[in-house]
Parts: C-alpha cells; sequence; structure tokens
C-alpha cells in the first residue's frame, strides 16, 4: 500500500533538494519509476509533476545562461541578504556564520554572491549575500540581472539596510525585486543599531509599515540571536526532535510547519510508515508530556516525538 500522496509528494521534494541537470533527471526517473501506475487520483497527478519535472529539467540543461550565477543550495533553506550598496550585508553575514569575508567601509565590497551556513535552533539554514542592488537591476543594470536570478532561487529575504539611511534605498531595492516579478517572505535587518541615531528604529518602522523590522548590530549577541529565530519564522518550516529509547537526538529535523507525525515517520524511513502505531510527543503541541497521538497529529515547532512501531 503507498504512503499517502501529501507524504510522497514532500519526501519526493526532499529528494530533489540540491539536483540540477543530469543528476535531477537521474533521481526523478529512480521517483518514476517508483510510483504506482496509477491513471487517475493524486498518484497520476504526481507521475504528471514528476514528468513534467524531467522535461523541464531536460530544458534548462539545454539553454545556455550567459549572465547566469549559480549558488548550489545546502541546508534546510536558503535566505537572500538584499540590500543596496554598503547596507551592512558582509559584516552581518560573518557574524551570523563566522565565515572570513571581505568586508569595508565602501559600496560594493562584494562582487559576487556569497554563501554562508548558520545554524538556527540545531538546523542549518544557508543565508546569500547578494552583492548591492542598484537602481535598474531588474533591466540588468550593474548585472543586476544574474544577481536577481540568485534571488529568485531563494527561499525568503532579508533586506539589509542602514538604521541611519535614508529609507529611499531600500524602496529603491524594493521597486526592482518587485519589477522582476519576486514575491517571497520578507523581513528588514536594520543594520549598524549600535550607532543608530535617537529614533532611528521607530523612523524607519514608520516608513517601512509593511515588513517586519528587526534591528540589529554585530557587536550584539542577544540581537543577533534574535535576528536568527526572526529569519527561521521566514523559512515556513519547524524543528522536530527525535527521541528513541529515553534519548532525544541533539539535532532536530526540519519539516513544513505544521506537518504530522506520520511525516516525521516518512522522514525518518519509508517502512515506518507502514509500520506506525501510534507516537508519544512532547512540546507545544502536546496536552501534556509524552502524550500519545495518531498519525494525524499536527506537530508544532520544537515537539518532541517518539514513534511508536509495531
Amino acid at each position: 500500500m503507498p504512503m499517502p500522496h501529501r507524504v510522497q509528494m514532500q519526501v519526493i521534494k526532499r529528494r530533489l533538494v540540491g539536483t540540477e541537470g543530469s543528476e535531477r533527471v537521474r533521481v526523478l526517473s529512480g521517483i518514476l519509476a517508483e510510483l504506482p501506475d496509477y491513471k487517475n487520483g493524486p498518484y497520476a497527478d504526481i507521475r504528471k509533476w514528476v514528468l513534467a519535472e524531467i522535461e523541464a529539467t531536460r530544458t534548462r540543461s539545454r539553454v545556455l545562461h550567459r549572465d547566469s550565477i549559480a549558488v548550489r543550495r545546502e541546508g534546510a533553506a536558503q535566505v537572500a541578504l538584499v540590500g543596496p550598496p554598503n547596507a551592512g550585508k558582509s559584516s552581518l553575514l560573518h557574524a551570523l556564520s563566522h565565515i572570513q569575508i571581505k568586508i569595508g567601509n565602501y559600496a560594493f565590497t562584494t562582487l559576487r554572491p556569497v554563501p554562508a551556513l548558520t545554524r538556527i535552533g540545531g538546523v542549518l539554514v544557508q543565508l546569500v549575500e547578494i552583492p548591492g542592488l542598484i537602481e535598474g537591476a531588474a533591466v540588468d543594470r550593474g548585472g543586476g540581472r544574474a544577481l536577481l536570478g540568485v534571488l529568485r532561487g531563494a527561499d525568503a529575504i532579508v533586506y539589509c539596510h542602514d538604521v541611519n539611511a535614508s529609507p529611499q534605498g531600500l524602496r529603491a531595492v524594493r521597486a526592482e525585486v518587485a519589477a522582476a516579478g519576486i514575491t517571497l517572505p520578507a523581513l528588514v535587518a536594520a543594520t549598524k543599531l549600535d550607532d543608530a541615531a535617537p529614533g532611528a528604529l521607530e523612523s524607519l518602522r514608520s516608513a517601512v509599515p509593511d515588513l517586519p523590522i528587526a534591528g540589529v548590530s554585530v557587536l550584539d549577541d542577544d540581537s543577533l540571536e534574535t535576528l536568527k529565530e526572526a529569519i527561521w519564522g521566514l523559512t515556513g518550516l519547524m524543528r522536530v526532535f527525535l527521541r528513541h529509547g529515553g534519548e532525544t537526538a541533539a539535532e532536530p529535523l526540519a519539516l513544513p510547519e505544521c506537518a504530522t507525525v506520520l511525516e516525521v515517520a516518512a522522514a525518518i524511513h519509508n517502512d515506518l510508515v507502514v509500520a506506525f502505531r501510534a507516537a508519544r510527543v512532547w512540546g507545544p503541541s502536546a496536552r501534556f508530556p509524552g502524550q500519545q497521538v495518531g498519525r494525524d497529529h499536527r506537530l508544532r515547532d520544537g515537539d518532541t516525538v517518539e514513534v511508536l512501531a509495531g
């Protein structure tokens, strides 16, 4: 008996993360061979989706993108740091990830996207610094088309903006992103908060009322941790810890928000979906510690789950 089609689709998408070209076609072809050969219903729709993905991947492989810039995805999600030149993106990326980055107090220090991994609540998330976008980026001014292409593949955006600067630069960057047809979950990181003028953060909030704004200083660990949690909220994921034999794993699984216990079982191993009997849950979604639940119980960020099979 095949697993529920929604779970199957999530498993397929996880298997495709980080694949492209011939490798993606190979994985998709293997998935196609494993799917039930139903002519109608949800599994027939999944087969059509897989076939369409194979064709789309082959088409992308045949096209030469002269101005393309590739950033290989890593981690559970990819979040782009975007902003005008000299908005503090490099300093912020360095503080969040501790990688060595060229940092300068002048515009266009970074000329190509810079990826780095940070750990948020035990889960690795990829941050990608996009070089400073300028007006006209959507029509390729300053090589903007390739940079926006990288942004298009991200899961969320953190707009970086010097808290003391005029909001006009931020508005210009957002206008270019909108002109490129990119709509992603987003927030504003108001950088250089340690040097903020009186009332600067409140003024920025008034100028940009439609996005959450997190004030941050690379010199303040608490503000960096607060920003990381805000970034996690953009990913649409939740952290679920696994318990087995009385021990809880140190690193959690990253799953879509409101995932079920059965989806946790599928993420561990396909055989657990068939053998699933019940689960015990500790955390925000449990009425009491160790509550026994069924396969359709929806989890929340920070839950701990022990799958009972047999």
